[in-house]
């Protein structure tokens, strides 16, 4: 939001009180003077006129985990171990899920406190590749690859998937990319096979690689390059 906007949205000043405290220098975003009333406040952004703080600002936080199986997608559930209880950080409860895995698949998940980078991370119109390893109870043909390129219906929410990509690594072993995340969409696939999913692991999201090193249940803080990398 532009920083006259913010300024005028607050029940203390009017336009006129805005355009004078900017011009006066009066008004520091994140410690520096702006006079400019382009100038933009963002949601994690510190505003102070007069050294009173108008928004106080926080730290963006952007974490990768590994989730193990038997964990809910949630931030809370009354029956199950969610992924938040697994992470150990102050106002951990800030934090939320960009990108849900199902109750029994592993793989990489990303948490974070900056809605704009999720909302950026998950839209459709993005069309990052969510790329998993998948294991299943009957053998893989060619015709799957053939099938997930040219897209399946699923008569449900009356659409076509849009084209995926699958690499077969072995007679029950592949690895599959989409760029969607429709309900159950791997295993929907699988089963228009009559094929059941017996695992699915989450290796990536576009540039996000999950880190191997990360034990399942284990998670890190994202690098700068992985923030701001797609």
């Amino acid at each position: 939001m532009r920083v006259d906007r913010f300024l005028s949205n607050l029940p203390r000043y009017n336009r006129q009180q805005v355009r004078l405290l900017l011009v006066e220098k009066r008004v520091r975003i994140d410690g520096k003077v702006v006079s400019d009333p382009h100038s933009e406040v963002l949601e994690f952004s510190r505003v102070e006129v007069d050294e009173q703080v108008l928004q106080p600002g926080k730290p963006a936080r952007y974490f990768m985990l590994h989730k193990p199986q038997g964990c809910v997608s949630a931030t809370r559930d009354p029956q199950h171990p969610t992924v938040l209880d697994l992470i150990d950080e102050p106002d951990k409860d800030d934090l939320h899920i960009a990108g849900r895995l199902d109750f029994n698949t592993t793989g990489l998940m990303l948490l974070t406190n900056d809605g704009n980078w999720s909302r950026r991370l998950t839209q459709p119109q993005t069309k990052l590749p969510k790329v998993y390893h998948v294991e299943t109870e009957q053998e893989i043909s060619a015709e799957y690859a053939l099938k997930f390129a040219e897209g399946i219906y699923f008569a449900f929410e009356d659409l076509t998937t849009q084209p995926a990509h699958l690499q077969v690594l072995g007679p029950k072993v592949a690895r599959l990319s989409i760029v969607e995340g429709r309900y159950h969409q791997v295993k929907r696939m699988f089963g228009y096979f009559d094929n059941k999913v017996l695992r699915l692991h989450r290796e990536s999201i576009g540039p996000l690689q999950l880190d191997n090193a990360l034990k399942p249940g284990e998670y890190r803080a994202l690098c700068t390059e992985e923030i701001h990398g797609f």
